[in-house]
């Protein structure tokens, strides 16, 4: 397995504050790997130190096999990198911005003339001549992305690139990423939890600079054993969520916004034969009665302790 990220007890202080508390995370190559964690958990801390912006104060980080403290320049050209904020000179087009960029990589003429006209297609730019000051977020986002390809990077860095758009903004530049798969790596930090759902392979849950879960998705919700199922009956559902929350293999009750019953249930086996008999000894009936395993919102949530602080 060649790993395109790796770090081992990495460690980050501001004087008494631990930003990054030990993280250990290992990143294979040609994956789209989702850096989760509610706001302040210390996301932004750990792409600093992978683009060399700034020094653990302990363990290590590499980067495409090369310790990050000590990489040069052409490692350093390997990797692209988008802000949580990207910065552009408003007067310049799409397609002078890039060049611009190209340039600052001394890229050949004839492969730039190729790259940029590829990656404004990627982003959807290729028949926009209007100066960068006039774009929307997402057309900013977007062309960000492509920014950071430029260089034809065999990792990408990306801090929060879809938090401040619009659903159609945020689906373009998903789309973007997914479009990648498996031709470069793509390491994104977010706290949107849809966008790690719909298009990574594996994701890192990271809560007050420590990481507390880290593997494929599908991994990780089954690693929570717990179940959920929806309960809707026709009255008396404060009674029976009291009946059930006595039941061992209740792990949490509530009432939905609907009015249905959400549980969370540890043996799904023995819920699934004893939720109608509660239901028969309340003299109430049953409408529906859905199951299904954890999704990634509801382990993030019982990870993190609901959400962004």
């Amino acid at each position: 397995m060649s790993l395109a990220i790796r770090t081992s007890g990495l460690t980050k202080t501001y004087g008494e504050h631990r930003a990054l508390d030990s993280v250990d995370l290992e990143v294979e190559e040609g994956s789209i790997f989702g850096f989760l964690g509610p706001n302040g958990a210390g996301k932004t801390t750990l792409l600093r130190m992978l683009t060399g912006l700034a020094r653990p104060t302990s363990g290590v980080v590499q980067i495409l096999g090369h310790d990050v403290t000590a990489v040069d320049d052409s490692i350093r050209a390997r990797i692209g990198f988008l802000p949580d904020v990207p910065g552009f000179y408003d007067w310049m087009t799409a397609e002078e911005f890039l060049r611009f960029v190209g340039r600052l990589f001394s890229i050949d003429r004839r492969t730039l003339d190729d790259r940029v006209g590829m990656l404004l297609g990627l982003a959807g730019l290729t028949d926009v001549t209007t100066a960068i000051g006039g774009y929307s977020r997402g057309m900013k986002q977007r062309l960000g992305v492509a920014q950071a390809l430029i260089n034809a990077p065999e990792l990408l860095l990306l801090d929060e690139p879809t938090s401040a758009l619009d659903p159609m903004g945020r689906r373009d530049v998903l789309d973007m990423l997914t479009s990648l798969r498996g031709r470069t790596t793509v390491f994104f930090s977010t706290h949107i939890l849809a966008d790690v759902e719909r298009v990574c392979d594996t994701v890192a849950i990271l809560d007050r600079g420590r990481v507390v879960a880290h593997g494929p998705i599908q991994e990780l919700t089954s690693r929570y054993a717990e179940r959920k199922v929806i309960l809707e009956v026709t009255d008396a559902a404060g009674d029976l969520a009291q009946d059930i929350s006595r039941e061992p293999w209740a792990a949490s009750v509530a009432v939905g916004p609907t009015g249905a019953l959400e549980i969370t249930v540890t043996d799904m086996d023995a819920a699934r034969l004893a939720i109608p008999v509660l239901v028969a000894g309340r003299h109430t009936g049953l409408c529906r009665m859905d199951a299904g395993e954890l999704g990634l919102e509801d382990v993030f949530v019982s990870l993190v302790g609901g959400g962004a602080r």
